[in-house]
Order: structure tokens, then sequence, then C-alpha cells
């Protein structure tokens, strides 16, 4: 199959050597396909040549031969559609199309107790009326509540200052999940738990804080890490 090119050139020479008795000059190739430098006729040349439409001789000036011509043509290429961006609107006071509301995706409201840097156990912060949405495919089975972060402690857990954490409440968990553990009573502090024989490590995500390690009677589970929320 040949470009329109090649079997453009294949008719003129083959043309040219009827009606002259000789190859034609790449000068006079050039001209008749309006192209720019000899070089595309060389290569148009050498793949008519490689496809058995063309022989050179060599050691002879302007020594083309055709030894056969062609109707197969390459196809077209096919022009690209028209591009017809898909663009959202920035006016966003309606609706985006696809995208559901809170209530619809099935959304709930946490109550957000406070900053879990606050000091206190969460049965102090219960008073805060604040609360989140949160969708209900973040949650699973019981109780949950939210804690803002406050610090860095967790940071090599993903767990930045600012962020919201959703807890599901509850007195026990597995080792290596991240915990919000009641210290002494009152302090309330989110770390990875980690048993170490009949000690409790509360271990931090962040090399510049020490794991703490205290007796189980210091320390009670409040609930575990479930999800993250985050805002930019």
């Amino acid at each position: 199959m040949l470009t329109a090119k090649q079997h453009e050139l294949l008719v003129f020479i083959d043309k040219h050597l009827r009606e002259t008795g000789c190859s034609p000059s790449f000068e006079e190739m050039k001209a008749a396909l309006d192209l720019r430098s000899k070089s595309g006729i060389h290569r148009l040349i050498s793949a008519l040549e490689e496809r058995g439409f063309l022989r050179r001789h060599k050691h002879r000036a302007r020594a083309l031969e055709v030894l056969r011509l062609s109707d197969d043509l390459a196809p077209p290429p096919r022009p690209l559609p028209a591009f017809a961006p898909n663009v959202i609107q920035g006016n966003f006071s309606g609706k985006l199309p696809g995208v559901r509301s809170a209530h619809e995706a099935g959304a709930v409201s946490l109550p957000l107790y406070g900053k879990i840097a606050a000091g206190l156990p969460i049965e102090a912060l219960r008073d805060n009326e604040a609360e989140i949405e949160v969708p209900v495919a973040l949650l699973g089975a019981g109780e949950h509540f939210a804690l803002e972060v406050e610090g860095d402690s967790m940071i090599e857990a993903g767990i930045l200052d600012g962020d919201t954490v959703i807890i599901r409440r509850g007195e026990t968990a597995e080792n290596g999940q991240i915990i919000v553990a009641l210290v002494d009573e009152n302090e309330v502090t989110l770390k990875r738990l980690r048993r170490k024989g009949q000690s409790i490590a509360l271990e931090p995500a962040n090399i510049r804080y020490e794991t703490r390690i205290l007796p189980p009677e210091r320390v009670r589970v409040q609930g575990r890490l479930v999800a993250l929320l985050r805002r930019y």
C-alpha cells in the first residue's frame, strides 16, 4: 500500500521515462511533488524500492526503472473529530450533574468534641455542641465521634495538624491500631497501641516524640481511628 506522495512520484517517474527515455533528475522530482528538499525524494525512492516498485541501477546516472505500477493507495487519514470541550461552568449555585448532596449521599452528623490535645477525657468534651457531616460510607456499626487533631505527633501515619479524625467508640482495640487513649483519667491522646508484655505502649508516628510505656491500669481505650477528614 502506497502513500499519496509515493504513488505520485512513481507515476511521475514512469511518465517521464516513457516520454524522454530517461529518468527525471532529483530537482525535477522535487519540483513535480512540490517538496522543499531533495532528502524527501530520497526517502520516497527508498520506500518505493523496498516495496518492489522501483529499481535503482548502480553506477548509472539518473538510472531508475519502474518495475510495476500500483493504484493501491493508502487511505487518507481520517479527520479528527471536532474538539468539543466539556466545560463545567463556574456558577456553583445549582447542583452539579452527577454530584449528590450530603443528604442524598447518605451523610450523618457526628459530634465534634474538640481538639484531641485538649488534655481532657472525652466525657468532659461532650458538652461541645459542634457537629460535622460525615459520609455513611466511612462509618461502620457502632457509635462514632469526631476530634480535631492538634500537633504533629502522628504525621508519619498521614495524620496532620488540623485534620479531623473519626473515631469508633469502644474500650478495646487490636495491637497496632491507632486509638484515642485516656491516660490517668485526665489526658486524651491519639497514638498507636502496642502491647509490650504486661505494659501498654502509646507509640507516636514522629521520630521526634518518645513512646510512652505505661501500666494497663493507667490507660483506658476510648475508641479507634476509622477515618480521617482534611480540608484544603
